[in-house]
């Protein structure tokens, strides 16, 4: 004789022997709060041997596994003695990870949320290791590059003059659009204020120091942090999760000289001459706007650069764009080799690597205001 306890989510047959539960229908997560309301009393006394029948389950995922097995012997009970039977072959896999991944007391309660302290100092311990980790390929870059310059064979010229290309030759277009408009916006808003006065020629002044010393460089830094630096992160992180860095380190080849050295050089070269390009065309810019706004002629214009320009602002910022362009550098080829082996970690360590070089950008270039003031150069 048989004991039959029937329920639209299961039923449960009793004989001497043991107790078989019989799931039915989809034992999803979307489910579980259903099926739990059916519950009323314990399903299997303790001591009772178990069987589970999966033969009418339409659809099961692990956390109806989980639940299943939790009706089945309790949430204190033992998964490994409960015998699995009629299930096919998909379910069956999952329902044997969840019993065989499951012991008891290794999943503890639910830790509390975070208060606002402790949040603070779980992100200040992050960038704190994040900043130890760039430190650390920071130096082993600095030896790299060392080894270049003492052996410029070690270069790989091949690979140096397609990164150039592609971070110099196709950065072109949009550097000159983001400086021109730049250009236009400094003089409109210079001329609106100075027109007042009758400072019309003024106008030059403020247009090209501000583009030469400060926003042609920094805006094309980060420009080129969102472009460059991304791509250098998204380029090393695919050939890291097809371990093609693992082959080439077998084959004795070091990812520092093949990928990080050539990137490197070419950001270097490419962002001083990207700085100069922005200079001319947002002074262009700065043009247009004077000659609409307040009719001054080219003539003028160039020769009051000519004859007011403080020349060293333009080679103080040129001096800075080589220093941006190697931590740029650096962090996108430093967090492309971060990368873990799945695609989100490639999508975080690019966003990771644009906010970096952005921020670090903009440190280095109030460190540089702060030491040339400090120095008299400005």
């Amino acid at each position: 004789m048989s004991d039959l306890t029937q329920n639209v989510w299961w039923y449960v047959r009793r004989t001497p022997e043991e107790v078989t539960l019989v799931p039915r229908g989809a034992w999803r997560l979307s489910n579980l709060l259903r099926i739990k309301n059916r519950l009323s009393a314990t399903l299997v006394q303790a001591g009772e041997r178990v069987r589970i029948e999966g033969a009418e389950i339409s659809e099961l995922d692990t956390a109806g596994a989980l639940l299943m097995f939790q009706l089945a012997v309790g949430e204190n009970g033992n998964f490994r003695n409960i015998a699995l039977s009629g299930f096919n072959s998909q379910h069956l896999n999952i329902a044997t990870i969840v019993r065989e991944r499951w012991r008891h007391g290794d999943v503890g309660a639910v830790p509390p949320p975070l208060n606002i302290i402790q949040k603070l100092g779980k992100a200040t311990i992050t960038v704190g290791l994040g900043l130890l980790d760039l430190l650390a390929f920071l130096g082993e870059a600095f030896v790299a590059a060392w080894e270049v310059i003492s052996n410029p064979r070690r270069l790989r010229v091949r690979e140096f003059v397609v990164q150039l290309e592609l971070v110099f030759v196709d950065a072109i277009p949009i550097v000159c659009l983001v400086t021109a408009l730049i250009g236009i916006v400094l003089a409109y808003l210079f001329a609106m204020q100075l027109v007042k006065y009758g400072a019309n020629i003024f106008i030059v002044d403020g247009v090209v120091l501000a583009m030469c010393r400060e926003l042609s460089p920094v805006i094309v830094a980060i420009t080129l942090a969102g472009r460059s630096g991304s791509a250098f992160t998204a380029q090393i992180g695919t050939m890291k999760i097809n371990q093609e860095i693992d082959a080439m380190v077998t084959t004795g080849l070091s990812p520092m000289h093949v990928l990080v050295m050539p990137r490197v050089v070419a950001l270097i070269i490419a962002l001083p001459l990207l700085s100069f390009i922005g200079d001319v065309v947002g002074t262009l810019g700065g043009l247009a706007i004077s000659h609409w706004y307040v009719g001054l002629s080219g003539a003028t214009f160039f020769d009051r650069i000519q004859s007011n320009f403080p020349y060293k602002s333009f080679y103080f910022g040129l001096f800075k764009a080589p220093v941006f362009a190697a931590f740029i550098a650096v962090i996108g080829c430093q967090m492309g080799l971060a990368v873990e082996n799945n695609a989100r970690s490639v999508g975080l360590n690019t966003t990771s690597t644009v906010v970096q070089g952005i921020v670090a950008v903009i440190i280095l270039d109030a460190m540089f205001a702060v030491l040339f003031a400090q120095a008299g150069f400005y």
